[in-house]
């Protein structure tokens, strides 16, 4: 029996979830905040046919591939300025911590919000930001401080005040927290409990208003892991044709 055909075929399957990974990668080039992610692969068990010894380094044929992880790589994003300014950008480590419709909080870097009926800030989905910032109808001159302050004019006055504070969120391990689509993110027992803080204080990012964080993906980077990936998966197809032509001329002659 020649293995050789399950051990590419193992091959093909994980070059195939590299390539899916990938081509999420690109379709999300201009998603803002997204976080690409990358395939982590290990080698399946091995057929010992001579243990390794001291006089020796023993005879052990691996039997393939898998796919043990996709993990997601927070990288900065750059920042492109919009001038809405509505529009946050974290520059550095920590999360939006917004509330959903079940009442679950999940996290976000997507700081591209919007004003809800009743004034609130949410999210382009509505989730509101957690604690809440409301802004009052006819407010104007509104300013978000670096550090998370927003201030605005109320009507009727002539000075900007102080509206509310917006907190970041960080974690022992942001690639543990789970994706849930619509720029979200949940809490796990990988990532590590929530963290809240102040922004620009003890290592929590800065906030930059009138901008928001790009998508992290870089096209040349990801078009040569895919032209790497296709080779693979072609030289794995490969292997089993000729693994196929050994098994043919095996059969050829005991006839």
């Amino acid at each position: 029996m020649i293995h050789g055909i399950w051990t590419a075929a193992t091959g093909m399957q994980a070059q195939q979830m590299r390539i899916d990974v990938i081509a999420n990668n690109l379709s999300n080039v201009n998603t803002t905040s997204y976080k690409r992610s990358a395939v982590d692969f290990q080698d399946l068990l091995y057929q010992t046919i001579n243990q390794p010894g001291t006089d020796n380094a023993g005879v052990q044929i691996g039997l393939g591939v898998r796919p043990v992880a996709v993990t997601k790589i927070y990288d900065q994003g750059n920042l492109q300025v919009t001038n809405n300014p509505l529009d946050l950008a974290i520059d550095g480590d920590g999360f939006f911590a917004v509330t959903q419709i079940n009442g679950q909080v999940a996290y976000t870097r997507d700081g591209s919000f919007k004003l809800d009926a009743t004034g609130r800030l949410v999210t382009s989905t509505g989730q509101p930001l957690d604690p809440p910032i409301t802004i009052a109808p006819g407010t104007s001159n509104l300013y978000i401080r670096k550090d998370g302050a927003v201030f605005g004019t109320p009507p009727n006055a002539t000075e900007q005040q102080i509206i509310g504070q917006i907190q970041l969120t960080q974690f022992t391990n942001p690639a543990g927290l789970q994706a849930i689509g619509n720029n979200l993110a949940v809490e796990t027992s990988a990532s590590g409990p929530a963290r809240q803080g102040q922004p620009a204080i003890e290592g929590y990012g800065g906030l930059r208003q009138g901008a928001l964080e790009a998508s992290n993906v870089e096209l040349v980077r990801e078009m040569v892991m895919m032209i790497a990936t296709q080779k693979a998966y072609d030289t794995s197809s490969k292997a089993i044709t000729v693994s196929d032509k050994m098994m043919e001329t095996a059969n050829q002659l005991q006839r």
